[in-house]
């Protein structure tokens, strides 16, 4: 029988998917707007086994989408703040944390470092999303993708495809086509993305820090539709109910 919290959660799943969970070692890269609900959304379900990475702070352009972004956590840790959180959800949770950003050689690393059962790549930059794709790719990591969150209102246009499948994403095109130029992969992983045209009045270029040329402005909502669509793909991927 499943701890208390969880009894809900075994009632709709059954405690066969339950131990699955509590079993399973999951691996989250990136803990903005898409990751940090994607965590605890995996917290929640009663996922046993997660490693999480990010290399950032709360800055205060953070608060209006991401979960760990408050008035009281500006320049605090990411990873800090989301270990402390989802312990408190689940005492008995492994969690590892790494508060860095990850150069190829580190990313590799790690992919190939544990035997996850599945990962999240919620990661919003692309050479480092790119270096986790080809990564895991390589060693048969089963994982779900987050394409552009940005420029966009309505949850309703968000779904789960094939990367080759995805449209009406820029990002996902970019992806795309670095995937395809540099590495020779066309398809082979889902995503999460939104068909929504994404509202170009709301781009502004950036000096190129951080990855990023450019973002799109960024609604609450959104971002942690995305993370909830990952979350749900993973556990349900880890379950056997896809």
């Amino acid at each position: 029988m499943a701890a208390p919290w969880l009894e809900r959660t075994e009632l709709l799943m059954g405690s066969d998917a339950l131990d699955r969970l509590a079993g399973a070692h999951v691996l989250v890269l990136g803990l903005g707007g898409v990751g940090s609900y994607a965590v605890e959304f995996l917290a929640r379900a009663g996922v046993g086994h997660l490693t999480i990475v990010d290399g950032d702070v709360v800055d205060p352009t953070n608060r209006n989408r991401q979960l760990l972004a408050l008035s009281s956590t500006h320049g605090q840790k990411k990873t800090e703040l989301m270990e402390s959180r989802i312990r408190d959800i689940n005492p008995d949770l492994v969690v590892q944390a790494h508060p860095e950003f990850m150069t190829p050689e580190a990313m590799r690393a790690l992919v190939k470092k544990e035997s996850y059962d599945f990962a999240l790549d919620c990661i919003d930059s692309v050479q480092p999303k790119l270096n986790f794709i080809v990564s895991a790719l390589e060693v048969e990591l089963p994982f779900i993708s987050s394409m552009g969150a940005g420029g966009r209102l309505d949850p309703s246009k968000i779904q789960i495809a094939n990367l080759e499948q995805s449209y009406n994403c820029p990002f996902a095109k970019l992806i795309r086509k670095r995937l395809a130029q540099e590495h020779k992969i066309r398809k082979g992983f889902p995503v999460v993305f939104s068909h929504e045209l994404a509202n170009k009045d709301a781009l502004r270029l950036t000096d190129g820090s951080n990855f990023k040329k450019s973002y799109y402005g960024t609604s609450a909502w959104i971002p942690a539709a995305f993370g909830m669509h990952a979350a749900s793909y993973a556990v349900r991927k880890l379950t056997g109910m896809i």
